[in-house]
């Protein structure tokens, strides 16, 4: 097929892409001048010429290239309302890839929480989408709460119309969505149970997302300076983490009302993309910390109010933006020294400085919870996850420092590293690449203590708690939970009456796990203390406190390696 004007000038932008200098700068100013005018009639191609702007919008060479990338993007829901009105087919702009831009609907099945907060903040532009919803006995067992006589119907009948049952039922008011969410906010319920309730429905919610600055298309805030690229990318081998991670940055600590706007911004970010985080839901807009760490770069972090965290592990999430365009997302989980983190670059900006933007995050992590042992789950190497394998994300954290943990994966990998040494060209096999993934990946900094949370999986202490419920409690978790908490409070010295609030739940999620200590009514009274000092920092105003202390008490330390350690019985086999 003959190559058209329009497929030159995307390959020439997509080139110009991450080139630098006032020639090159030039060049993409007079490509962008050309792209004004063009007219796309393929979605395909379409999608090229949004992504190339976006990171032309991120990464740019000149003002002038920012102000005619902005330019096209605000216009870019009429380019695809075009192709819309004659009748070309754009269901290529639906997965989670490309989702999100200007002039199309995002459906997805969104939980209580987030369809709360997308009706808030977009009104008619969201609603139910009923087309192949089939959860009708679901819908039975839930929505005669709401309609009187639906049971007569839904009970016994086969081809019950809830949507007519539901529109007879609200009549001229508002859209499904709010009336349905309404009923649900006035049920005699507790929040959790509420959500539990509405999202076994499985509800599909429509969003249309216009010319919204919600839109993946439009959702960049304005920032004081753009950093301009006049040359080349920092690249990966000139990025070392070890030397990076302890270089103090100046952190500011945001208003209540600037934390909202960040996390409402990070909603808005995540929910075009079709994903979710448990921090992007219910993060804590009192302590949103903002880090400006050069080269345009600002991440966000925070974390979750006593009531949302995670019963052992501490919790933070974060945002990256990229002279005010958000270019990737971070979910970091903890105890003591040790974190896991999870560090993902939206596919758009993954060509640009991707190692260094990481470096900067795992520096601002070390310095707001003093954690010196990184890990990288297996799934964020490939494991269930082809996509990280097609990209080889393996070798993206191996070249930055990190290790396998379990010695038959170091082997292979030192192995491989040998042959990518004696074989130009040479790549690794996906196989290869799979088999790496099936263990976690490690870096640790001076003085962390190589090697000590290698075999640790946090599971695996639940797995123990689980065990330790059915052979002392019967299976009964309330019995177990308030067991728990007597005996440690008893072994700890601390009637359990004297602890309350948040204090008193954090003393009922750790219990469990503290229980399983052995001799902890032995240790001495300094360390007891201490330990009591850690219960109350998991309730209190943020976990930072928390995994400092955890990290201190070495005897603490110690007992939750031990815990994690040691793999789950399953027992018999049938």
């Amino acid at each position: 097929m003959p190559v058209t004007t329009g497929e030159r000038l995307l390959v020439r932008l997509e080139e110009i892409r991450g080139r630098f200098g006032s020639v090159h700068a030039r060049q993409a100013e007079r490509l962008l001048e050309s792209a004004e005018r063009l007219r796309l009639r393929e979605p395909e191609a379409l999608i090229r010429l949004h992504e190339t702007l976006l990171f032309l919008r991120a990464f740019p060479p000149s003002a002038r290239v920012v102000r005619q990338a902005e330019a096209l993007l605000f216009s870019f829901h009429q380019r695809v309302e075009a192709l819309r009105a004659a009748g070309v087919d754009l269901s290529s702009l639906d997965p989670m890839e490309v989702s999100g831009i200007a002039g199309t609907v995002i459906e997805d099945c969104l939980n209580y929480d987030v369809s709360r907060w997308l009706l808030r903040r977009f009104g008619r532009r969201v609603d139910v989408a009923w087309d192949g919803h089939d959860k009708h006995t679901r819908l039975a067992g839930t929505l005669p709460r709401f309609l009187p006589l639906l049971d007569d119907d839904a009970y016994v009948e086969a081809d019950v119309p809830y949507r007519t049952w539901l529109r007879s039922a609200r009549g001229r008011r508002g859209r499904d969505l709010a009336w349905l969410l309404s009923r649900f906010q006035e049920l005699p319920l507790s929040e959790r149970e509420r959500a539990e309730l509405y999202d076994s429905l499985e509800l599909n919610v429509r969003w249309d997302l216009g010319n919204l600055s919600a839109s993946r298309t439009r959702n960049w805030r304005t920032v004081r300076r753009v950093f301009y690229h006049r040359a080349p990318f920092i690249r990966r081998n000139e990025v070392d983490l070890v030397k990076e991670m302890p270089v103090p940055l100046s952190v500011t600590r945001l208003s209540r009302s600037e934390g909202e706007r960040v996390l409402d911004l990070m909603r808005e970010v995540m929910t075009v993309r079709r994903r979710e985080l448990w921090g992007t839901t219910h993060g804590d807009p009192s302590h949103v910390l903002r880090a400006d760490v050069g080269r345009g770069l600002q991440i966000f972090l925070w974390g979750l109010p006593p009531e949302r965290r995670l019963p052992l592990r501490a919790y933070v999430a974060g945002l990256s933006l990229k002279n005010g365009l958000p270019i990737n997302y971070i979910e970091a989980i903890g105890l003591c020294e040790w974190l896991e983190v999870g560090f993902n670059t939206f596919y758009t900006f993954r060509d640009g400085e991707s190692a260094w933007n990481y470096a900067q995050a795992l520096r601002l992590l070390h310095q707001v919870l003093s954690v010196t042992c990184v890990a990288v789950y297996p799934y964020q190497i490939g494991e269930q996850n082809e996509e990280a394998i097609e990209s080889g994300a393996f070798w993206f954290y191996r070249k930055l420092g990190f290790r396998p943990g379990r010695p038959e994966l170091l082997r292979i990998a030192e192995s491989e590293e040998r042959r990518i040494a004696a074989t130009p060209g040479y790549r690794t096999p996906a196989r290869t690449l799979r088999r790496l993934a099936a263990g976690h990946m490690f870096l640790e900094l001076p003085g962390s203590g190589r090697g000590r949370w290698d075999r640790f999986r946090a599971r695996n202490i639940g797995f123990a708690v689980q065990r330790h419920m059915a052979a002392q409690w019967g299976g009964d978790a309330s019995g177990m939970r308030a067991g728990s908490a007597t005996a440690v409070s008893r072994a700890l010295g601390v009637p359990v009456d004297s602890w309350a609030g948040h204090a008193r739940k954090a003393l009922e999620d750790l219990s469990p796990v503290l229980a399983l200590v052995p001799g902890l009514a032995g240790w001495t009274n300094e360390e007891k203390r201490a330990l009591v000092r850690v219960v109350r920092a998991k309730g209190g105003s943020t976990e930072a406190g928390y995994l400092r202390l955890m990290g201190r008490h070495q005897k603490l330390r110690d007992a939750i390696v031990r815990l994690g350690s040691k793999p789950p019985d399953l027992g018999r086999k049938f």
